[in-house]
């Protein structure tokens, strides 16, 4: 059994994750602004927001996953400092800032590993993607750095998901139309369901990816890839 702990678990991505750990037995500790919709008695809850909050003393830990983002569309020039700012400090300082306070519990963990969330869109060229691109950005450098810094001990990862069916995307996906354009721009004619990035973070977690780290894995549908 692992100690997982994992930031952002109570809804999409992340909670997909929660879902699936608990699922296989291990500890999971969660923190996020809200209660995560399971109760499990492996399953620790701790009500808060990273950048705002004291982050709670946890003692042993094997895996930490920052799952935390933002999908903030819009033109440069409606795009204000404080955009840019409240994007950074969602996906790269929070991450940094719990990294931090967890390094050394993860130092003397069971085969430890991080793993963090990029996107499509810092490798692709997209319209109005410019502040969440330039955060996730940010989280490429941060994993690769990482990875560097911490290897042997710490295994560090990341995924970059495509559009994915969570509250967060729901915008991109509010009507039958928005998902048959999104469904066909991707050359496998689909979009990712949670479940699908669920089972990548386990894997990359398992002893199977023990030679895996500095990576980031770009689960795109073909869209990055591809050009058919």
């Amino acid at each position: 059994m692992k100690n997982i702990l994992i930031v952002g678990g109570s809804k999409g991505i992340g909670n997909a994750i929660l879902t699936e750990q608990l699922e296989a037995n291990n500890k999971v500790i969660n923190i996020s602004r809200t209660v995560p919709d399971i109760s499990h008695p492996n399953l620790e809850h701790h009500n808060l927001d990273v950048m705002e909050n004291e982050l709670p003393e946890i003692s042993d830990l094997d895996a930490l996953i920052y799952c935390p983002g933002s999908i903030n569309l819009k033109p440069i020039s409606r795009l204000s400092i404080d955009d840019f700012k409240n994007d950074f400090n969602i996906n790269v300082l929070g991450a940094v800032k719990t990294i931090q306070k967890y390094l050394p519990n993860l130092k003397n963990g069971n085969t430890p590993s991080i793993l963090l969330f990029s996107t499509v869109a810092a490798k692709l060229g997209m319209p109005f993607h410019a502040s969440i691109a330039t955060a996730k950005a940010g989280i490429e450098g941060l994993t690769k750095s990482l990875g560097a810094e911490l290897a042997p001990t710490i295994r560090v990862n990341a995924i970059a998901p495509t559009v994915t069916d969570t509250s967060l995307a729901e915008k991109l996906l509010r009507n039958d139309k928005m998902k048959e354009n999104i469904t066909e721009r991707h050359p496998l004619k689909k979009y990712l369901n949670p479940k699908e990035v669920a089972s990548m973070a386990d894997f990359l977690m398992s002893d199977k990816a023990a030679s895996i780290s500095g990576q980031v894995f770009e689960m795109d549908c073909g869209i990055v890839s591809f050009k058919i």
